[in-house]
């Protein structure tokens, strides 16, 4: 299958299919009838949608000296060609590439809403109107990550712009009608019609939080509106399942309400501003749930705070379970980094833990979260470090977990390349089928607390194990750190 933005933007995707039969009774009460035609709603729909076109220039490469034709030896055109050829040969030629898209009007000032990538790269950007009025085109913003631009244009004779009205996308339901009008091929403001088929789809990004329709889209569609039956924008249209490249019955359009809060950045600083706290995390499971007396697996587990980051000056530590996040349920991992990412950055909200049995609202101020650094991966200096003296090893097995451990050594930091400054208990066999082998524990792996106390030695991972044995307890939680990367790994208790 492929995954394409409409023109040019083509990702290889694994897609598995699960099909479930089973008997619906419709209730009658709830059904909306369909409606007989959408032509007198599209008539006030048309003018707010816009035709995109850009230009730029593509890198094209010269004729090159092997593809000159074979000519008989001695023949008149050989020296013509092989003048031709080597004057011609590496150099580097330009050529005018056109690419087309859509976008629709969210500002009668003149401001326009699109895909980034259908401007991407772009040299000269156009706006056609409903009248075929043509209007060039200043960027304001784009965000790649969310695939969201912002275009301003001036409008003719200086009169509003007929713009569109945005609806709350959160209320939009599987099987809600809705129409797409764009510039599929160059057919500029086609319509077509079709419904929400799907909510919550996730491509490629955590922030990935797609409406899929079977609305036709197709290529040109990309960055045109996805309205509702109210002649709402609910959704941008961006990217298509399809084998072929064409329409397949599976599109997904960003939804309006990241859509107008990326807008609105963009228009307000050139760029999104994402929000960060400072704190690595993962899903809470039904052991973890049972670990820390969670009456169900809900949240996100914090795993690692940064050290005076907006969580650790707020107050969050390991081992906190968050809740609820400005007011919104922490669900579960996927949300999570998109309900942090869309908070106002410089905004103070609550955060509700769950720490030692019992609920905590905690206060935090949403920081920025800067790109990635690259990190210098160059060896720093020649020399090597002299051979460790040999340990005495202290190691021991835990039957019941299906694991091996022994103390922390030199030996040890050596084959595994630990740190210096890493302290506990080192994981050096793991057995097949065991319920360590079923959390992907590994040889390597360090574990530094068992059921949140610290461990240094294989004789104090025994005892709290035997403990929680005698307890009756289901499961323990590991807290396990591999390649400097820290996480929790509940483990069921076997006999």
């Amino acid at each position: 299958m492929i995954l394409s933005g409409f023109y040019g933007v083509v990702r290889a995707v694994a897609v598995a299919t699960v099909v479930a039969f089973g008997t619906v009774v419709a209730n009658p009460a709830l059904a909306r009838e369909a409606p007989q035609s959408f032509a007198d709603l599209v008539d006030k729909l048309l003018p707010t949608v816009v035709n995109i076109t850009t230009t730029q220039n593509v890198p094209q490469q010269g004729p090159r000296l092997r593809d000159m034709p074979q000519l008989p030896p001695g023949s008149p055109f050989e020296e013509l060609f092989k003048e031709f050829f080597d004057h011609k040969n590496g150099e580097q030629q330009n050529r005018r590439g056109t690419s087309l898209g859509s976008g629709f009007i969210v500002d009668g000032d003149g401001y326009i809403v699109t895909n980034n990538h259908v401007i991407q790269g772009a040299e000269d950007i156009t706006v056609i109107l409903r009248d075929d009025t043509q209007l060039k085109a200043k960027l304001i913003g784009s965000d790649s990550r969310v695939d969201l631009a912002v275009l301003k244009v001036d409008p003719p004779n200086k009169k509003p712009l007929p713009a569109v009205k945005f609806g709350d996308s959160d209320k939009s339901r599987v099987g809600d009608w809705v129409i797409a009008i764009g510039n599929p091929f160059g057919l500029g403001h086609s319509v077509t019609a079709g419904i929400i088929s799907a909510r919550g789809r996730a491509l490629s990004d955590s922030l990935d939080d797609y409406l899929q329709t079977d609305a036709a889209i197709n290529k040109g569609n990309s960055g045109g509106p996805l309205f509702n039956a109210d002649g709402e924008v609910i959704g941008v249209n961006t990217a298509i399942y399809s084998p072929s490249g064409t329409n397949a019955g599976l599109a997904f359009s960003i939804p309006s309400n990241l859509v107008k809060a990326v807008a609105e950045q963009l228009r307000e600083f050139g760029k999104v501003r994402r929000g960060w706290i400072g704190v690595s995390y993962q899903s809470v499971t039904d052991d973890i749930a049972d670990s820390f007396s969670l009456d169900k697996a809900r949240g996100v587990l914090v795993a690692n705070v940064t050290a005076d980051g907006p969580a650790a000056k707020a107050g969050i530590k390991r081992n906190d379970i968050i809740l609820t996040f400005a007011g919104q349920e922490v669900p579960d991992l996927r949300r999570f980094p998109r309900i942090v990412a869309n908070t106002r950055v410089g905004s103070t909200v609550d955060v509700v833990v769950w720490r030692g049995g019992k609920e905590a609202t905690l206060k935090l101020r949403v920081g920025e979260q800067q790109e990635p650094e690259k990190q210098n991966a160059s060896a720093q200096g020649s020399s090597k470090k002299p051979a460790p003296e040999p340990d005495k090893a202290i190691t021991s097995t835990i039957e019941q977990l299906g694991l091996t451990l022994q103390k922390v050594n030199d030996q040890l930091r050596e084959k595994y390349g630990l740190s210096d400054n890493v302290k506990g208990v080192v994981v050096t066999k793991v057995v097949p089928n065991s319920p360590a082998a079923d959390k992907q524990l590994q040889a390597g792996d360090v574990i530094l607390e068992v059921d949140q106390k610290p461990v240094t030695t294989p004789q104090e991972v025994t005892e709290i194990v035997a403990k929680l044995q005698a307890q009756k307890k289901r499961s323990v939680l590991l807290f396990v750190e591999r390649q400097g990367d820290p996480r929790f790994a509940a483990l069921r208790l076997t006999k």
